[in-house]
């Protein structure tokens, strides 16, 4: 669908001026409004837009067409709209946000953030895109299907984050960005995965900053949670081993339940019918419904 409403808009949109939509400015009104339209940002470093960009799309029946520049072309920035909010940061915001991850992400991380090709973020600012690049062209199409993304089924979880960052908000963030990969196809569920286990980091430094009184309770629940992050790709036996590590005086009584839908969707995963026998009774059919489905995304 999305792939003919691109053909749609370049066969129909008028090559006007005063047709087109300037990219945002703000970072912050952009992350705003793309949390409103339930979209991603798309964004790039004010200078990296001084330079041509070229861009290649294909239409339904496979032939590709290619523009010189993504910027100046109006029936492509309209294209841009229709699923992502664009946005230009100047070089001046370049410390203050660095600041904000440096020594908090990975190697591939920093580097999608230093470079000048097009960075996906999420409506709270963490980049999507880290892994891979798409090489000296814009391959419009693949953006639009890997990452023009409703985010709809996040809304909550996102606004709760933006009005305030603190365990609670980034743990709930992290959970939900994991169900919402279960929804996904490949590749981009790895990339939602990612995205989970940034905010599922961030809880943890919130838990340890803030020095909760249930600290442990909460602990043992992000790294239960991390466990599930494992299921969804396909590693069961990962998961067992770290579950039968766990020493039952160890075990919090409110996380029970979790380790209850962990050692049945691994087992699950497995086809290990006795396994799934054990714990199926201590797991309530909404989870039972949740490890079907990562069973049938493992199996596709």
């Amino acid at each position: 669908m999305k792939r003919y409403l691109i053909i749609v808009l370049l066969i129909c949109m008028p090559f006007s001026s005063s047709m087109a939509q300037e990219w945002m400015t703000s970072l912050d009104i952009a992350k705003r409004l793309a949390l409103t339209q339930n979209k991603m940002v798309f964004m790039m470093w004010e200078e990296a837009t001084y330079y041509p960009l070229p861009v290649i799309f294909k239409d339904e029946t496979g032939k590709s067409f290619a523009s010189d520049n993504l910027f100046g072309n109006e029936t492509i920035n309209t294209i841009l709209w229709e699923y992502f909010v664009p946005v230009v940061v100047s070089e001046n915001q370049y410390l203050e946000l660095y600041k904000d991850i440096k020594g908090k992400r990975n190697i591939s991380y920093i580097e999608r953030f230093n470079d000048d090709f097009v960075k996906i973020l999420d409506p709270a600012g963490t980049i999507i895109n880290k892994n891979g690049n798409f090489g000296s062209y814009l391959y419009l199409n693949d953006i639009i299907e890997r990452y023009a993304l409703n985010t709809s089924y996040l809304k909550q979880e996102l606004t709760n984050y933006s009005k305030e960052k603190d365990f609670y908000s980034a743990y709930f963030l992290a959970s939900r960005y994991m169900d919402f990969a279960i929804f996904n196809n490949q590749p981009v569920r790895d990339d939602i995965l990612n995205l989970s286990k940034i905010y599922l980091k961030n809880a943890r430094v919130y838990l340890v900053n803030n020095s909760l009184e249930n600290e442990p309770i909460l602990a043992q629940r992000t790294d239960l949670l991390e466990l599930k992050s494992f299921l969804i790709s396909n590693r069961p036996r990962k998961v067992l081993r770290k579950l039968n590590r766990l020493e039952e005086t160890e075990i919090e009584e409110t996380n029970v339940s979790m380790i209850a839908f962990l050692y049945y969707a691994a087992y699950q995963l497995l086809d290990d019918q006795e396994g799934m026998a054990e714990w199926k009774e201590k797991v309530g059919s909404l989870n039972i419904q949740k490890a079907q489905m990562i069973v049938n995304i493992n199996q596709n």
